[in-house]
């Protein structure tokens, strides 16, 4: 009895395994959001890591966050590091591309909780009387990714992160 317990729970377990396998390799997290105001309103916000913390869900992580600022003061080569408690980790990000009222490119490193590199897009695009603002991430996923997202998921975790954090901007760019 023992053992045929223990031959179903191993193939239970490989089967679980095996499929985790056949998941994606990457993942993308998007979301988007119309605010009424010109993109020339917007750009300056995201574009600014000075400006980040009047809009980003993930300032509010720590307040006791160490952050530092290097590189250029806004857009390609602006960089940001912070390293705070077990909710924000430990990171930095740069910008590596920058278009005036249209687009904002990161890299974006993670070192604690756990080590990722992954590539940040803000993409602005007139709408109407606004603007549509859309943040995406993706990057790879290795095998403990994927095999966490079996149970977990990623982009909903993610994503609700991205929608406070495009409502703020709503908020201050419509004031």
């Amino acid at each position: 009895m023992f053992t045929t317990i223990l031959v179903i729970l191993v193939l239970i377990i490989a089967a679980v395994l095996a499929y985790a396998a056949t998941r994606p390799n990457d993942f993308v997290v998007s979301r988007s959001a119309t605010i009424k105001a010109p993109a020339e309103t917007i750009f300056p916000l995201i574009n600014d890591f000075r400006r980040w913390p009047e809009w980003s869900p993930f300032e509010k992580l720590d307040p006791q966050m160490r952050r530092t600022l290097s590189g250029a003061d806004s857009g390609k080569g602006a960089a940001y590091a912070w390293e705070g408690n077990s909710k924000a980790g430990k990171g930095r990000m740069e910008i590596t591309n920058s278009v005036p009222s249209s687009q904002v490119a990161l890299k974006l490193d993670f070192e604690k909780p756990f080590r990722a590199n992954n590539i940040v897009d803000f993409s602005l695009s007139p709408f109407g009387d606004g603007t549509t603002v859309t943040w995406a991430m993706r990057g790879a996923r290795p095998f403990i990714a994927k095999l966490m997202g079996l149970f977990m998921n990623f982009d909903a975790l993610i994503g609700k992160d991205f929608e406070a954090g495009l409502d703020n901007l709503r908020r201050l760019a419509e004031r």
